[in-house]
């Protein structure tokens, strides 16, 4: 039974890792920060997660756009460059040996640093960025990939961009959390969350897909984030001439489709077999399993460059 698309098989190699904290490695056991750091003390920060094939960081170029255009927007600045940031995930990978092995998943968080007080205003900051990297032998679960995850409907909305704009990829996640919640104690397996209009938006930790007769939907992406898997999977449609649209639709349409899926970094294209009960396939559907092949050949594509 599935756990979400995040879940996988806990690696004995995870507790000898070497975590990068502001350019140090170090062991896992002994890697911490303040209690003054932003991050921790307000959320106050951006993140990537990114997945290391065939020994390169996949798509890293579009994950870099979204943090360095994430700080900006929250008037942060990291401190480093892109190169000397892509510097650091490379002393961070080759650090812990890891270049040759699959299954590698690596959260990057940059937090705006450390506080002198606890406080919101960003004027109390005393330090440069707190910049982290936790690399991990975390592979998603094939039975996640061939079996699918079953979905909710929560009550938790995703909100107005004036209230706080979803396409920030912050440190801020209890939005998504108390949906999560919600969606583990109905027994799903993740949430799927609606905008503020009624219209299917988008998940708590992954992006939601609908197929219905040969078309691929997926939402407008207005109360969502700017998903790079998400972005990728509309691109090999379009490459493939499968009609694809990023549109409004509500619940019915979710629960009349043909096959359903969500996208992320960590697990690529996972199938939904289930929303609120509505069975809508047994595993993955042939739409399901075309696309997963596309955007594996995407992933080697990007990596052999």
């Amino acid at each position: 039974m599935a756990k979400g698309t995040h879940d996988f098989a806990p690696d004995p190699r995870n507790e000898g890792v070497l975590i990068n904290i502001n350019g140090a490695l170090v062991p896992r056991v002994e890697a911490s920060i303040s209690v003054f750091d932003s991050g921790f003390m307000l959320g106050d920060g951006v993140w990537e997660g990114l997945r290391l094939h065939q020994g390169q960081i996949a798509f890293l170029e579009a994950h870099l756009d979204r943090l360095y255009e994430g700080a900006k927007a929250i008037a942060m600045d990291i401190g480093l460059t892109r190169d000397e940031l892509t510097q650091r995930i490379d002393e961070t990978v080759d650090g812990n040996a890891m270049r040759d092995k699959e299954g590698v998943h690596i959260r990057l968080m940059v937090t705006r640093g450390i506080r002198s007080t606890p406080y919101q205003d960003p004027r109390v900051v005393i330090s440069p960025a707190t910049i982290v990297m936790i690399p991990e032998y975390k592979a998603p679960l094939p039975s996640t990939i061939e079996s699918g995850i079953r979905l909710f409907t929560v009550h938790v909305r995703r909100g107005d961009p004036a209230v706080q704009d979803q396409k920030l990829n912050s440190h801020s996640k209890l939005n998504c959390i108390t949906a999560c919640i919600q969606a583990t104690q109905a027994g799903a397996d993740e949430a799927l969350m609606l905008d503020p209009h009624g219209f299917v938006a988008t998940c708590n930790s992954t992006h939601f897909f609908i197929v219905r007769k040969g078309e691929v939907w997926t939402s407008s992406g207005d109360y969502c984030l700017g998903g790079i898997t998400r972005s990728n999977v509309i691109q090999v449609c379009r490459e493939a001439g499968i009609p694809v649209f990023e549109k409004n639709f509500s619940l019915t349409d979710a629960y009349g489709a043909d096959e359903a899926f969500v996208t992320g970094t960590f697990a690529g294209v996972v199938p939904v077999t289930e929303v609120d009960g509505r069975e809508l396939t047994v595993g993955r559907g042939a739409m399901v399993e075309r696309l997963q092949g596309l955007y594996r050949d995407l992933m080697d594509k990007d990596c052999a460059r």
